[in-house]
Formats: C-alpha cells, structure tokens, sequence
C-alpha cells in the first residue's frame, strides 16, 4: 500500500507515538484513586465536543428527543406545545411509531430526508434537492467511509487516492488508510489564513504520479481545523480543477452554520456548481456531508449526519442504496437532524427560547475565538491565524532548539513532547499538530474554543503559565 510518505516526504506521521488521550485516561484514574496533582482534573480541549467542554445542550432537541423515547410525555402539560406536536408527528414518521423500530428504509426515515432537502433548497436560494439523494447515517465517517470504500481498488500505481488538505481533520488519515485509500496531500497556506491554493493542487497531482491514482478531492469548508471560509472565487476553481482533472468532489460542511469571520459567509459548494455551466453543475461529482456535531447542536454523541450525492451514475447510486441496506441509520440521530435542518419557526412556542440558546452558542464561540486568539500571538514563542468558523484554533509552536532535541532524544516529534508535558503538568489536553498530517518543520496545536467562557479562561492562563514556564527551560 502506498503511504503518505512515499507521495509527499516532508509529512510526518499521521498518528502520535503517545496517545495524549491514553495518557489523559491514566491521569484521570490517578486522580480518581486519590493521587495529589497540580490539578483537580484534565481537560480535554482537543476535539470538537461543546457538551464535554461544558456547553449546555439545546433544550427542544432534548424535550423532543424525551417525548419521543417515552410518548407517555405527549401528555405532559408542562412541556411546549410544539414539543410535543413535533415528536407526535416524528413517531408517525417511524415504523411502528415507535424509536425501537428499523428505519423504514435503508437511507432513512422519508420524512426527514424531506426535511434535509428543504433545508438545502432553503440554504441555496432555490436551487432543488432530492430527497432520494440525501443519505443518512451514523455520523459523517460512517458516510465517508461508505464513500472510500465505493472507490477503493487497485494497488501501487493504480491505487485510488485521494487528495487531501494539510492540516486536515485529526480522523481523516487514518479513516483513509483503513479504507484501502492513499492520502495524497496538498498544502494550505498558513501565513493567509489557511487558504487553498490552486497550485498545490496541481502540484500534488504531479507529486501522486507513480504512486497512486487520484480518483477524489477532499476538501473542507470551513476548515477543519483552521476556521479557514472558501469564498465563491475558491469554490469555482475547485470545480473547474475537479472537472478538468476527473475527480469527484468529498465536501465536508460540517461547521456552515458557525461562521463569525467579518465579511464571512458560508457558501456551499452546492450552491456555486449549480450556478456555473451545465457542462458543470450537470456532469462533475458531488458528495456533500453534515452533522448534528456541528457547533451549534453540538451533539456530538449522537452521531447523526447526512450526505447529498450529484451526478452520481445511477448504477453507483443504487449500489450506495445497496450497501446502505445491510445496517438501516439509527433512529434518535435522524430526529436530531430534522430538528437541526427544521428548528421552531417565529410564532412557535419554543422559537423565542431556541433561538436564544443559539445565539448564546455563536456568541459565545465568536467571543472565545477572538480572545483565545489574541491571547496565542501575544505569547513569544507561538502564533495563530484568526479563525473565521468553526469550533478550533490551530496555532503555530515555535520551540527552542534545546526543546527539540530532548524530543527527538525521547524518540517523539517536538508537538507531542510538549502536550505531553502541558497534560502531565497542567492537566490540559490539546490535538497535537501531527495528527493533522503538518509538514515536517512546522509544529502545531489544536484546541476547541467552544466552552463555557470561565472554563475557556482557565484553560488560557494554564497554557499562558506552562508555555512560558518551558520557553524558560529550554532557553
């Protein structure tokens, strides 16, 4: 199997050689069995995960989701109205009226494939979607690996690969190489602001030859995990890249609804092929994906996710249909998704109160960004580019010679050596740069930025002490 090295040298490896998370895990038992630490308990701000942060969940998702699992609720007075309406009309949706039933079909409830498509024609200004194209599942990964998998064949030279940003999201290598896929990467700008450039496209083409055969680019918009927004210029210029090269378009929009950039604006790549040429919006391939994991539902647990396919052939559509039917989506998921893609309309008895809840939520993330960003670049030693979506920051560590060679020394990448210390000592747990597939001289951290501010703030001063406590160590 060809690796990411043999395409591209300078990326590192895609897994840490200590898992911070192992490592978290042994320290939480420590405590827990009464060790004495500089801490009274390790927080995780390495994955996009609001509710572990401390981030309070959506309250009509959770009464909907209550009624549903107990319908005696339906008679309960003191929940909204439209609470119990909605769920009223969900079990009708669900064979048997009940959450315990299969999906009555293999992609879905109907019912809330309907509600995905509306949502997507309401979000691009008219432009139609089918329901019998939106494909529901168990979280995004599951649905990109039923992608992958669809592609995967050949070996050496003809292996599908495909194309891939760096930094990317933490799971992706891994989700490809364990899909018989090779990863074949194409650098982001740091210095503006994680751009895609057009010509390390063509330049990681030109990298693949000999090693694989690209069949797919992936992209992510926002950025996952540098906030980056692709604006309308971008998104063209991908399709025409796609389209030119053969390549079928993996667009994860996992965070379009968790933009805070000034002048920003979430655009779909949906939305922009069906505005370009026919011999565009008719012919080049499309798979879209979201998620209730998304910032503002924040319901990461749950893993439910949807993908609209485009111009697939139909011989292919009906294989995914195929595949999809040997394990029917779970239920709960689905419904949280039709509350995510249909939420209370004005007028509605819980409108005024969700309504809040997500501005509290975009406020909140918006705010933290700014100030956790602020705080990075002020520190010597370390930059950030502000993000303009999203749930993470990805900073640059600029470590001491010193410092690097005690982690060569210890046999682990300069990143991981110093997360690895800011866990043991301060009890943080940070996403380590090298999981995101960086280049070999450049050195990063990610950390989630959507948590409650007082938690957020702590989480600050004990990077601001521990970073400044090893630049004096190693200086």
């Amino acid at each position: 199997m060809s690796s990411v090295r043999e395409v591209n040298p300078r990326v590192r490896g895609i897994r840490a050689p200590t898992s911070l998370q192992s490592v978290a895990a042994r320290i939480t038992e420590e405590i827990r069995q009464g060790a004495k630490k500089p801490f009274k308990k390790v927080i995780d701000i390495s994955a996009g995960d609001p509710h572990s942060a401390g981030m309070a969940p959506i309250s009509f998702v959770r009464q909907l989701l209550a009624v549903c699992l107990y319908p005696e609720l339906l008679k309960e007075q003191s929940l909204p109205v439209d609470v119990r309406q909605r769920a009223q009309k969900l079990l009708g949706a669900c064979g048997g009226g009940s959450v315990g039933s299969y999906s009555t079909t293999s992609r879905g409830i109907p019912h809330v494939q309907q509600s995905v498509a509306e949502f997507i024609m309401k979000r691009d200004d008219g432009v139609t979607s089918h329901p019998e194209n939106i494909i529901l599942s168990s979280g995004c990964q599951k649905n990109l690996s039923l992608i992958l998998h669809l592609m995967a064949s050949g070996e050496g030279e003809t292996q599908t690969g495909v194309l891939t940003p760096m930094p990317c999201p933490h799971t992706l290598p891994m989700l490809l190489d364990m899909s018989g896929v090779t990863l074949v990467p194409y650098q982001l700008i740091e210095d503006q602001g994680w751009a895609l450039d057009l010509d390390e496209l063509h330049q990681a083409l030109k990298k693949a030859k000999g090693h694989c055969k690209p069949r797919a680019i992936y992209i992510s918009n926002p950025g996952n995990p540098t906030g980056h927004v692709q604006d309308r210029k971008t998104i063209q210029e991908v399709i025409h890249f796609a389209a030119t090269e053969g390549l079928v378009l993996l667009a994860e929009e996992v965070y379009q609804d968790s933009v805070y950039g000034q002048d920003k604006e979430f655009i779909s790549y949906k939305k922009v092929l069906f505005e370009m040429e026919k011999k565009y919006s008719e012919t080049v391939e499309l798979i879209s994906f979201h998620s209730v994991s998304s910032a503002c539902m924040g319901e990461c647990g749950l893993r439910g996710a949807y993908m609209e396919v485009i111009n697939l052939d139909p011989a292919v559509n009906e294989y995914l249909r195929n595949m999809q039917a040997t394990s029917s989506p779970p239920v709960l998921p689905q419904l949280c998704l039709e509350v995510m893609v249909n939420p209370p309309s004005a007028g509605d008895p819980s409108y005024e109160t969700y309504t809040k809840e997500i501005l509290h939520i975009q406020t909140t993330l918006a705010q933290n960004a700014q100030r956790a960003c602020e705080l990075l670049n002020d520190l010597p030693g370390m930059s950030c580019q502000p993000a303009m979506a999203g749930v993470f920051l990805y900073a640059r560590l600029h470590l001491p010679p010193r410092m690097r060679e005690e982690a060569k020394a210890l046999g682990m990448e300069a990143d991981v050596f110093y997360c690895q210390r800011l866990l043991e000592e301060e009890g943080l747990c940070l996403g380590v740069g090298c999981e995101n597939g960086q280049e070999d001289q450049n050195y990063h951290v990610r950390l989630c930025v959507l948590a409650p501010p007082a938690t957020l703030e702590e989480v600050l001063a004990c990077l601001r002490s521990f970073h400044l406590r090893l630049l004096d160590r190693f200086s």
